[in-house]
């Protein structure tokens, strides 16, 4: 099993140096030539969570347009794993401000025969029993006692993966999916993959602002926050601040930091653009990202027509 990176710091330099990483002064972004370099990545369809705004099925596109050569690799919003579970990078600091999920990917990490474990017991549990009612005492389980072991089970059984966080008491309210969750058996193999894929990745339980302050010249961050037109439901949501996040993002770009932001682009087939408060100035380019149809939108339609309701998402880059 590969070893994650040192949890001290991201950036420790080789055995042979004796030398730490000291702040450089150098122009806004490096070299191209100074820095390793990433080539293209391919399709990874297999889902380990499933989980509202997945960006599994487009991942590869969104890194398409990630700089060809960076330094160490941050996803401060790290939700699905998605992004970097495709990108497999060999230097990375992943973080989220959800404890639960966050153990998810510690123990997917050190110890992936006990998350397997955790789903296989929940499964059977609700294939020899009344679906509805486990799923029900499960997810109470957790309201009572947040916990990886039954979010990672939530999540693949819940309706539509929108794992949907009440205003009031913060509990998990989504009903039970109508699919049948995966068998043990996929997932366990999907558990070796994602193993293997995120088996140099630092899993961290810290906010987007302190993972962010950590990248240096020449690093690379990927946002892919709550979006501002649909996911107040989501958990973090309610609390989360887009004008702070822009003030980190531009911390970073003045600091030679490459940024990526996810964000909202287009709802109803391209009827209405979503319109944010970016200033001027902080992101060099965007473009739009086709991403289907809106999971969140079919949970509050109920399975009605979505027809109408296609969706694209908006990458803002700082270069």
């Amino acid at each position: 099993m590969g070893s994650a990176l040192p949890t001290a710091n991201v950036h420790s330099p080789p055995e042979d140096h004796e030398t730490k990483h000291q702040p450089m002064q150098i122009p806004m972004f490096p070299e191209v030539e100074n820095l390793p370099n990433h080539g293209e990545v391919e399709p990874f369809r297999p889902q380990l969570l499933k989980w509202v705004g997945n960006k599994q099925r487009f991942a590869h596109e969104i890194i398409s347009y990630f700089p060809k050569s960076y330094g160490v690799y941050f996803e401060p919003f790290l939700g699905s794993g998605a992004v970097v579970a495709t990108l497999q990078p060999s230097r990375a600091l992943a973080s989220d401000i959800s404890l639960p999920l966050m153990d998810i990917f510690t123990t997917l990490q050190t110890n992936p025969a006990l998350l397997c474990h955790w789903y296989s017991e929940r499964w059977h549990r609700m294939m020899n029993g009344e679906k509805k009612e486990v799923y029900l005492r499960i997810r109470a389980a957790f309201n009572e006692s947040p916990n990886a072991a039954d979010l990672v089970f939530i999540s693949r059984s819940c309706y539509g993966g929108v794992i949907r966080y009440r205003r009031s008491d913060g509990h998990i309210s989504t009903p039970v999916g109508a699919h049948k969750p995966i068998a043990p058996e996929t997932f366990a193999e999907r558990v070796q993959e994602w193993h293997k894929r995120t088996r140099f990745v630092d899993f961290r339980h810290i906010g987007y602002s302190k993972a962010m302050a950590m990248a240096q010249p020449g690093d690379l961050v990927y946002c892919d926050p709550p979006y501002q037109h649909s996911e107040s439901v989501l958990y973090g949501a309610q609390s989360f601040r887009l004008d702070h996040l822009l003030e980190c993002i531009k911390d970073c770009k003045e600091r030679g930091v490459y940024v990526v932001l996810s964000i909202d682009g287009t709802k109803r087939s391209g009827d209405y653009i979503c319109d944010l408060p970016i200033p001027d100035g902080l992101f060099e380019r965007e473009v739009y990202v086709n991403v289907g149809r809106s999971m969140l939108k079919r949970f509050q339609m109920q399975g009605k027509s979505l027809e109408d309701h296609a969706v694209t998402d908006r990458l803002m880059l700082t270069y």
